[in-house]
């Protein structure tokens, strides 16, 4: 066991801090250098590690965090993953424990937006080919003439933080940018000095296309065999994102038809991806998830959980908690009913709503207005991010994952319930669009919704929900079923809200299993159906 021992201040309190993974020592200055802290570095299933003294836990990807182990953590106050990605740690376990567990979200995005256009540069002047071709003692300039960056078009496909960063990297090069994110604000992209488009122009107008999604079940599959078809002929394809939001047979098909002149990819769905179809071709730059390694980035990473760890164990708050602090039973009892309601609501308005942001306002009538209702708007922000970013989103660091994103949130409590004892009104605001979605909830039955914009209903969420937009005619009810049925979708529940007789009018619908886009795509082929979304809650 190695033990690093600082001054003892006997009149504050000490605590052992157990570095259990290799991580850069620079970064972790923070407690190396603090008086208040005994810092172990030592893999955590050492036998000689006196886990009952253990305070914090420092991770990276190699220690894997169980139910059994934090049970023999007794003292344990908080874990550090030096990283994004928490798959490693048992969430449940550590918040029934009372563990909070941090995570360092920003500390890769430079490395990641640099190897991207690094990949780039690359591959448009054959550099990686080129020097293999000096390597085997060629000197054949013709075969790897290249082009300028100077003028081209980059389309940026998700546009968060590292999307943001690789822009301003291409507009020093004096490239144009154009960038595809179904939540990127007007606002926003002047900020950063780009345009926005729809999917479309990006794959028509762009040079180079590089994705930075999150990998969901919309984007998985966003670059296949069709979309790939609508490209440029010659255009460049990178991904340094997230394995899956290309489909790798449909890029390997178009590179080899020409139609793509090449791609680098850092990421693929499967890894470690050894002996990969794509290696093998000689229009194709391949790295093996290296675009984070950085030296840099892991003494980021290091220092950011470092600190905040450091920062929490002398009563400071964690800004990047992941987890809920486990609640006593009477207030998980009183709360818990509330808190449902306003998740619900923020999944539906956030599946409802697929356009930009700007503002979201919760207002409050009833009993629950008189409540403290702080963890309410959090709940609803956790449910709302949960289908917007590719990380772990909770009531903890939802409120910050909105600030990050230029999204505004206020509150208002009002005396009309609309005859409810309980009242939640929810409203999404876009450049455009308004999305106004109205629940209330009962101890016996749970959530319900019970308006959508101008249209009365009372439908109970269900895990698996059909939201369709539809002319008010004769016939239209039955064929939604006659279609659902032929393709085995059973019906659990239906509400049909309207205003007038013959105009406009929803459905909601629950289901026994969700609807993939082939029942989504049928819809369309119903005269009276104006649109039709599937919710998954």
């Amino acid at each position: 066991m190695v033990q690093v021992q600082q001054p003892l201040d006997t009149d504050k309190e000490m605590f052992t801090v157990l570095v259990s993974d290799q991580m850069d020592k620079e970064g972790l200055k923070p407690v190396l250098e603090s008086s208040l802290v005994n810092v172990v570095f030592q893999p955590v299933h050492d036998t000689s590690v006196p886990l009952d003294q253990i305070d914090a836990l420092l991770i990276r990807s190699a220690t894997t965090v169980t139910k059994d182990l934090l049970n023999r953590m007794p003292r344990l106050k908080i874990i550090g993953r030096a990283g994004v990605g928490v798959d490693n740690v048992d969430m449940d376990a550590a918040t029934s424990n009372g563990v909070v567990v941090i995570n360092a979200p920003d500390g890769n995005t430079i490395s990641t937006a640099e190897h991207t256009f690094a990949m780039l540069a690359s591959l448009v002047r054959n550099i990686p080919q080129a020097n293999q071709s000096m390597k085997k003692g060629k000197w054949d300039r013709k075969a790897y003439q290249g082009a300028e960056l100077y003028g081209k078009t980059l389309g940026v496909i998700g546009f968060g933080r590292i999307g943001a960063e690789l822009a301003a990297r291409a507009r020093g090069f004096r490239m144009n940018v154009i960038a595809f994110d179904p939540f990127l604000t007007k606002s926003r992209a002047e900020k950063h000095r780009v345009t926005p488009v729809d999917l479309e122009e990006v794959l028509s107008k762009s040079d180079f296309i590089s994705v930075h999604t999150p990998l969901t079940k919309e984007t998985k599959g966003l670059l296949n065999k069709e979309t790939l078809q609508k490209t440029k002929q010659g255009v460049y394809i990178l991904n340094c994102a997230r394995g899956g939001i290309i489909d790798e047979k449909a890029l390997y098909e178009a590179i080899e038809s020409r139609h793509v002149k090449g791609a680098a990819i850092d990421v693929f769905e499967e890894e470690p991806a050894i002996n990969h179809p794509l290696t093998t071709l000689d229009q194709v730059i391949t790295t093996p998830h290296i675009a984070a390694s950085t030296s840099e980035a892991q003494k980021n990473v290091a220092e950011q959980v470092a600190i905040e760890v450091l920062d929490y164990l002398n009563g400071k708050p964690a800004p990047h908690a992941l987890n809920l602090p486990y609640l006593d039973g009477d207030v998980f009892e009183k709360f818990s009913p509330i808190t449902k309601l306003t998740r619900t609501l923020g999944e539906m308005s956030s599946q409802l709503f697929r356009a930009p942001v700007q503002e979201i306002e919760l207002s409050y009538a009833g009993e629950i207005s008189h409540q403290e209702t702080g963890l309410f708007n959090r709940s609803f922000l956790a449910g709302f991010f949960r289908h917007r970013i590719d990380g772990y989103v909770n009531e903890v660091n939802a409120s910050w994952i909105a600030k990050e994103r230029d999204v505004q949130v206020a509150e208002k409590h009002e005396n009309e319930s609309q005859g409810y004892s309980n009242f939640v009104k929810a409203t999404v605001i876009g450049e455009k669009d308004t999305l106004e979605v109205y629940g209330t909830f009962s101890r016996e039955i749970g959530p319900r919704i019970v308006q959508i914009n101008e249209f009365s209903l009372d439908f109970q969420p269900a895990k698996h929900t059909l939201y369709v937009q539809h002319n008010d005619q004769p016939g239209v009810i039955g064929k939604v079923g006659q279609l659902l049925g032929t393709h085995n979708v059973n019906i659990a529940t239906m509400q049909v809200g309207r205003k007038n007789e013959g105009g406009k009018a929803i459905m909601l619908l629950s289901t026994d299993k969700e609807c993939d886009q082939s029942v989504l795509e049928a819809f369309a082929r119903i005269d009276e159906i104006v649109s039709v979304s599937s919710i998954e809650l």
